[in-house]
């Protein structure tokens, strides 16, 4: 599939490694110029340099998201270089520990839910502004399977992810009459870090890699896209409903 991302801005976030460093390379390759956003500097500088070898440009900003005033300086700062935003990947999350639900430590909990969803929901508000005076803004927000099976154990991050596409869905809902499309993934097993932590028994090598995971999510900053409010499987590769109340 040709994707003509030219002369577009994306802003990726958890793009020092995994599938957010892939799929920021990838919106590069295609012509976007990346805004990549995590925590670790050495992690954004191999981008950088991935990137350039590509022929593509990016500007990294080494950011906590638990800094939450600096997700809102980030969308001011976007606003005075750019005065828009065309591509946002909000891919940054913790896994917290896999344990029943009563035994997770408070300071855990904390975590998961301030970093999947509380930062998530202040990086939308802080760029919404900026997706709608784009003539075609795309957000793809990361989600994950057990945020739909309540699986046992993993139920402040399924609960997080959940919380995730719920907002999503609803930001979906309030722009469905405007340029901008709304989607959540769920990028399935993927052979990352997140993943070797949750099931450290497992061969990573039976597992897609996030290369080419993030290969198939970058159709969803295609400014020709039409779909909006539904979660992408990728390993399904298609959309899925969700079911709406009557």
């Amino acid at each position: 599939m040709s994707i003509d991302l030219k002369d577009r801005l994306a802003l990726v976030t958890g793009a020092s490694r995994g599938i957010g460093y892939f799929l920021a390379l990838e919106l590069a390759k295609r012509g976007a110029h990346v805004i990549a956003v995590a925590r670790t500097v050495g992690g954004l500088e191999e981008l950088d340099d991935a990137i350039q070898q590509t022929g593509g440009s990016a500007t990294l900003v080494p950011l906590d998201l638990t800094d939450m005033e600096g997700i809102d300086r980030l969308g001011g700062s976007i606003y005075e270089r750019w005065g828009q935003l065309d591509i946002l990947a909000a891919n940054a999350a913790v896994l917290g520990t896999i344990s029943p639900i009563g035994h997770f430590e408070a300071k855990t909990f904390e975590k998961v839910m301030n970093i999947n969803v509380t930062s998530t929901w202040r990086l939308i508000r802080s760029v919404d502004p900026l997706l709608r005076k784009s003539d075609a803004g795309r957000a793809i927000l990361m989600s994950s399977g057990v945020a739909n099976t309540a699986r046992a154990f993993w139920g402040a991050y399924a609960a997080s992810k959940a919380a995730v596409e719920v907002m999503g869905r609803s930001w979906a809902e309030e722009t469905k009459n405007m340029p901008l499309r709304v989607n959540m993934v769920n990028p399935g097993a993927t052979r990352t870090a997140m993943r070797a932590q949750a099931m450290p028994g497992e061969d990573p090598e039976s597992l897609p890699s996030p290369q080419s995971v993030a290969e198939k999510i970058v159709k969803l900053a295609d400014p020709k896209l039409e779909v909006t409010g539904k979660l992408y499987d990728v390993r399904e590769d298609r959309f899925l409903d969700y079911h709406l109340p009557s």
